[in-house]
């Protein structure tokens, strides 16, 4: 089965499932790392479905592989 779009990549939900968790979990942290750790830790987690989601958008383009 060919995915028709980047949310029925296995990797992309795989994903988006890590990335809920890692929000749940840094709830969890101590309040004073509420705004630098707990920031930085979010951001690169969202910044693996970009990443996905910006590769799938260019997979026509044979000069950006």
């Amino acid at each position: 089965m060919f995915a028709k779009n980047v949310r029925d990549l296995e990797v992309y939900k795989l994903a988006f499932e890590i990335q809920q968790e890692i929000f749940k979990l840094t709830k969890l942290f101590p309040k004073e790392e509420m705004y630098s750790l707990t920031d930085q830790i979010r951001r690169s987690s969202r910044s693996v479905g970009a990443n996905i989601s910006e590769a799938w958008a260019k997979r026509r383009y044979p000069a950006h592989f």
